[in-house]
């Protein structure tokens, strides 16, 4: 794709290797002269980056192309994410991508609105009655508004309202100054409008088609016979799980699960879109099964990651050809759900690294394990860390750029990369028991490696409690490093957009 630019484009951030040739179609809802002047400005750079712009949408449409109107609920009756396939009469769902238009000043209005409001605990309900949510929306628009601030709260909104979760909000008043793009996990990284419009419009362009060129990884299949259940409670990893679930609950790590239904109330979303999503995940190895026990996937149904049992946990085995999804085996006597959409992830990157012997006396038990103990994925940032402790490995330039969401094969090949060049963790006689990369727009991947006399996840959530490792609600959404300070912490830092 990168190769197929035309010379006279010049581009100033890389692509990622893997980007298709796409079909779009725009079917336009409200309009006016800004989304207009917009709507044109993306078709023609995807035009110019050599894909095809559709009259009408077909079953070889990738992407769909709408509007909504801005602090206007749209009718699910006329929402393309839930009708386009029965309207245009498709075999499968285009991605949708819907732009909405907002001021400069109503932003800023909003934006400090819900700052004021989300100060308020509880909530208050009446400060959530926005048109078209659901009666129970105050708590999803409150935790989601705690988690990552105003612009969240204000996301899930104009999501709900617009009828669609991949959104892209154009600020500007006569002309468009810069586009916000807001995802299913809470992305918001933006495309600036400075001297050159054309690159402007290429960096959206070049953002959906990132997108819809990734495929998701969660073709899961169960293998061998089901491990009996006398064997599964010899585990020691199922206990540890649900022992590290309730310290990463009282370190407020994961946050409440979103309901779609909690927002809006049509009948037609679970048909579209799942009902609901999890905020992360995480696994530790079992070295009596030679596995990966990890936490299922919340679109299967509502998990709380605070107090897990042993029906919320799945076990993991490999990761199959061509990396389309994991290798999983059932357990006698308990639920078996998949795992979750990140089993590939957690799975994949051990390959590239090494595996250590443990035995006794620092073990009960000799056995060959990946380098990686415990692993931990959540929709969260690092502010900083300390070096003498904690790692930070991270994804390669382009996908600062060009972020890729969940369950994705990009995602698990980029953090398969990122922790396969982790010093500690190639060298596992390293003194730094931790290592850690930042996803761009969705959050934070951790590693622990195995420390005699800790449980799983002792390392990181104990690094948590030192300051050693300083976890904030805040996830960078594009190009950003760490710098030490005076006391020689690694610190965050935020490149402009």
């Amino acid at each position: 794709m990168a190769d197929s630019l035309p010379l006279a484009i010049h581009l100033d951030k890389p692509l990622h290797p893997w980007l298709k040739q796409i079909r779009i179609a725009f079917v336009p809802g409200p309009m006016d002269p800004v989304l207009e002047e917009t709507a044109r400005g993306i078709l023609q750079s995807f035009r110019l980056l050599g894909h095809e712009v559709q009259e009408h949408p077909t079953d070889e449409t990738d992407v769909l192309l709408t509007t909504a109107e801005y602090g206007v609920p749209l009718n699910w009756r006329q929402s393309m994410v839930l009708t386009a396939r029965k309207r245009f009469k498709l075999t499968r769902n285009p991605t949708v991508f819907t732009l909405v238009h907002v001021t400069p000043e109503r932003l800023q209005a909003d934006l400090d609105y819900f700052a004021k409001v989300l100060e308020k605990e509880p909530p208050d309900p009446a400060d959530y009655a926005f048109p078209g949510l659901a009666p129970q929306a105050h708590r999803v628009l409150f935790e989601q508004g705690r988690r990552g601030g105003p612009i969240l709260a204000l996301e899930r909104l104009i999501q709900a309202q617009a009828m669609g979760l991949r959104v892209m909000l154009v600020v500007g008043d006569d002309h468009p100054q810069y586009v916000y793009h807001f995802d299913l996990v809470g992305a918001y990284p933006k495309s600036v409008n400075r001297e050159d419009p054309t690159l402007f419009y290429h960096d959206i362009a070049l953002r959906v088609t990132t997108t819809v060129s990734t495929r998701e990884v969660t073709d899961h299949e169960v293998v061998g016979e089901p491990i009996p259940y006398e064997e599964w409670r010899t585990w020691t990893a199922p206990e540890a799980m649900r022992y590290a679930a309730i310290e990463l609950g009282k370190r407020r790590f994961f946050t409440e699960m979103v309901r779609i239904n909690d927002l809006v109330k049509v009948p037609a979303v679970q048909d579209a879109v799942a009902s609901q999503y999890s905020e992360g995940c995480f696994g530790t190895w079992e070295p009596r099964g030679n596995a990966l026990v990890a936490t299922i996937t919340g679109s299967a149904r509502p998990v709380d990651k605070d107090n897990i049992t042993e029906n919320d946990l799945a076990v993991l085995v490999g990761v199959r050809p061509g990396g389309i999804g994991a290798f999983v085996k059932h357990v006698q006597g308990k639920r078996n759900d998949p795992p979750s959409s990140e089993a590939v992830e957690m799975m994949d990157m051990d390959n590239p690294l090494p595996r250590v012997h443990l035995s006794p006396p620092d073990w009960e038990f000799e056995a060959e394990v990946p380098v990686v103990r415990s692993k931990l994925h959540g929709h969260r940032g690092v502010k900083s860390f300390d070096p003498s402790l904690v790692e930070y490995t991270p994804l390669d330039p382009v996908y600062f750029d060009y972020i890729v969401s969940c369950a994705t094969d990009a995602q698990a090949r980029g953090v398969r990369d990122a922790f396969s060049r982790a010093q500690c963790l190639l060298n596992p006689d390293d003194p730094r028991q931790i290592a850690f990369t930042i996803l761009p727009g969705h959050g934070v991947v951790i590693a622990e490696k195995w420390v005699p006399g800790k449980v799983p996840f002792q390392v990181i959530w104990e690094a948590m409690d030192t300051g050693q490792l300083v976890i904030d609600s805040h996830v960078p959404q594009g190009r950003m490093r760490y710098e030490p300070d005076e006391l020689g912490r690694m610190v965050l830092v935020e490149e402009d957009f």
